[in-house]
């Protein structure tokens, strides 16, 4: 399909500092003189590159077998028949990352051909579209149509936006509506359409598309404001306005909040156009309402694997972005042995001076045996027999991060005698969400990272989540500072690979109080990140 999207990074981070997604890439070389030749001890820019049915699942069908290693459909998740040359990235894509373990479920597989057609349906331009859009028109509604449909728009940065499309599109499978996703010009030229002979991409004849961007937690329309104001009647049969507008970003109010118990979920399909605007993966949370338990349960098996199929199964970077993404991999990955990624970020509420925090990398990378320790004694080894070869990939707004870890190995021989290299494809210094190719360099910094072997993230960073659910890593998460210093230990290995749900609703919709919904079960429980947060696990 064509292209669609451009995305903005994250939520902005604090002034100072090194970028919020700090893509680190160590890579290595197999003699020292070719780890300088090809720039091990340089920060290489990504801008001369950018220039230049129904079927019912077992509980184990996620552990069949894995794949072979260059099974272009994913064990089925994807659906063949695209035009290959349109996007490349989408039957490439695993000629550059090892095979996962995590088969999707026959039923998952199932459902997603279903959707496809559902979508080629109802999509953009049908004669269904059509019928929808006079409704809306309208201004009122009496009931579900032909075709139902969610339009998402977009806010905060690149990893928010991401994650919360993965959350809308389930939501979208779980209650058969159709995804819109409204493309702004800094979306544009970063997403291949992910379903084949249709478009994903709201059409500029929507009524309301001129408004979407302000929406907020004020809009009348909203679930919440329009229950407040009597507008809508959870119990009543009467006409309804045209649409509902959700608003679930990290502001959202009790009432707004009540999206997640099963009555309104029930209510809410009575509408057939809903528009979603947030910053929150609040996937963990659909696994919680009743009416969703068995079919999620059919979809995944395996908990911590949703986002994992899913963004392998919707995001796919355009020509443009995917020719960064393997020239840069090419010329300073493909033939290291080991790749370990590093991506960093620092938040206003958890200030660290960036001395602080390269100390707090570094030793996570010791203690793990992430990296090797320095030897102060000269070369310990000979450069005439083979050496093992590690590349670090730094993602970050800063180069200085990247910088001092490669002068560190440039100035003293690993003690292991290993080779390492030390890369970060670019450093844009200030965060530039409304540019499509700072958008650009950033998803191919998120897919350049999901090619590692082992993963260091920040804690709190939807960038980190995006490169550990596509690669299927549970990445070493530095701790967040304290007093701004880093706590011991640095680091902790996460036990899901999973990204977290940061502000999830504590109301209990039956009970009809506030409880603590990360101790309610085993597969819904809080981030190791992220306290209050709520996240899945197997």
């Amino acid at each position: 399909m064509g292209r669609t999207s451009k995305a903005g990074m994250e939520k902005r981070e604090s002034g100072r500092s090194f970028s919020p997604g700090v893509v680190l890439i160590a890579c290595v070389t197999t003699l020292p003189i070719l780890v300088l030749a090809f720039g091990a001890y340089h920060i290489r820019s990504l801008d001369w590159l950018h220039e230049v049915v129904s079927l019912k699942g077992s509980e184990d069908d996620s552990f069949i077998s894995s794949p072979a290693p260059e099974d272009k459909l994913l064990g089925g998740l994807l659906a063949p028949g695209f035009d290959e040359e349109s996007c490349l990235s989408r039957y490439q894509s695993a000629l550059y990352r090892k095979a996962s373990p995590h088969l999707p479920s026959r039923y998952l597989q199932a459902r997603l051909r279903k959707y496809e057609a559902q979508h080629k349906k109802c999509g953009p331009g049908t004669d269904p579209y059509k019928k929808a859009i006079e409704q809306f028109k309208s201004n009122h509604s009496t009931g579900p149509m032909e075709c139902n449909y969610i339009v998402w728009t977009p806010y905060n940065g690149l990893g928010n936006r991401m994650l919360t499309i993965a959350s809308a599109f389930l939501y979208a499978l779980l209650n058969n509506r159709i995804l819109l996703i409204h493309v702004p010009n800094d979306l544009d030229d970063l997403f291949c359409e992910p379903f084949p002979e249709t478009s994903w991409v709201l059409s500029s004849d929507f009524p309301v598309i001129d408004q979407l961007s302000s929406f907020d937690i004020r809009t009348p329309q909203s679930y919440a404001n329009m229950l407040r104001n009597k507008v809508i009647n959870k119990h009543s049969n009467g006409s309804l306005p045209a649409y509902v507008y959700l608003h679930l970003n990290h502001d959202y109010s009790e009432l707004d909040k009540l999206f997640f118990c099963e009555d309104d979920q029930l209510f809410l399909k009575k509408f057939p156009w809903l528009v979603l605007k947030s910053d929150n993966y609040f996937i963990p949370a659909l696994f919680l309402v009743p009416e969703y338990k068995d079919e999620l349960r059919l979809l995944f098996p395996s908990r911590e694997t949703v986002f994992h199929h899913l963004g392998r199964y919707l995001f796919h970077p355009t020509n443009t972005v995917w020719g960064m993404i393997t020239r840069y991999y090419e010329a300073y990955l493909a033939k290291v042995e080991e790749k370990i990624g590093i991506q960093i970020r620092i938040f206003q509420f958890a200030p660290i001076s960036s001395e602080n925090l390269l100390d707090q990398i570094l030793n996570c990378s010791r203690i793990e045996n992430l990296l090797p320790e320095i030897s102060l004694k000269g070369s310990s080894s000979s450069t005439t027999k083979a050496v093992r070869t590690k590349s670090v990939l730094v993602a970050s707004l800063y180069s200085g991060y990247s910088e001092k870890i490669r002068d560190m190995y440039f100035e003293h021989a690993a003690a292991t005698g290993e080779i390492i290299g030390v890369f970060q494809p670019s450093h844009e210094e200030t965060q530039h969400t409304e540019k499509q190719t700072h958008n650009q360099k950033a998803w191919a910094e998120v897919y350049l990272l999901s090619f590692s072997d082992v993963l260091i993230t920040t804690s709190w960073s939807t960038f980190g989540y995006m490169a550990q659910g596509l690669g299927g890593l549970k990445p070493y998460i530095l701790a967040l500072p304290e007093n701004g210093k880093a706590p011991h230990p640095p680091c902790r290995r996460a036990l899901s690979m999973e990204p977290c749900f940061h502000s999830p609703p504590t109301y209990d919709c039956k009970a009809g109080k506030n409880v603590d919904k990360g101790a309610l079960g085993r597969q819904v429980r809080h981030c190791e990140d992220a306290s209050r947060g709520l996240k899945l696990f197997d």
